[in-house]
């Protein structure tokens, strides 16, 4: 799935190449695409302040989550897919109910705008990253705020956990990518060699 400017969700056969379906409802930039573990839905957002749901498999759109007052940056759902949370340029990240889509909660804390969120694989924790050079980690449960990493000299632009749970990766307009003790907030490492703003990170599984 991959989402664009022209306000559009494109569906892709991976194998083929071939476009499987377009999906259209936003009324802006789509930033943000991604499927549920079990693939059945497909959560996008994007400029118009909208989240939205759809049918994978038929490119129906289900629900329309409202709530954000600014561009939605990312979209991640939890193990179970049974929450859904979202970051946006608001300063604030909020969590979902994906069955009904009303708002579980709104977490605010950061003085920025909100550029990544990330559930733990066991989905009790979040983390959150924002152009105020900082990574939060929070309760998913009660959203209370449990550690706030520093580091970073720029806008954190990506933040995902390890498989293992382990570990947070972060990137930023610093040019580095740092490596965390997901438990404690210590910095095990600063990985450096890029030239420009690192805009994403990945754990290999």
């Amino acid at each position: 799935a991959s989402g664009s400017g022209d306000t559009t969700i494109r569906l892709w056969d991976a194998a083929t190449g071939e476009e499987l379906s377009t999906l259209r409802g936003h009324e802006g930039w789509v930033s943000a695409v991604t499927f549920s573990p079990d693939g059945t839905l497909l959560a996008s957002a994007g400029g118009d302040n909208t989240i939205r749901l759809w049918d994978a498999a038929t490119g129906e759109e289900l629900r329309t989550l409202r709530g954000h007052e600014g561009w939605i940056f990312s979209v991640i759902f939890n193990f179970d897919g049974t929450q859904l949370a979202s970051a946006s340029g608001d300063r604030t990240i909020r969590l979902w109910d994906t069955s009904n889509g009303e708002a579980l909660s709104i977490l605010r804390g950061h003085e920025g705008l909100v550029s990544c969120v990330a559930f733990s694989p066991d989905g009790d924790r979040l983390a959150s990253s924002s152009d105020d050079t900082t990574i939060r980690l929070w309760d998913t449960a009660t959203g209370e705020e449990l550690n706030t990493l520093r580091g970073h000299e720029g806008w954190v632009s990506s933040v995902t956990f390890s498989p293992d749970d382990s570990r947070l990766a972060t990137t930023g307009f610093d040019t580095t990518i740092r490596i965390w003790d997901a438990a404690t907030g210590e910095e095990l490492s600063t990985l450096r060699g890029h030239e420009g703003w690192v805009s994403s990170v990945t754990f290999s599984p």
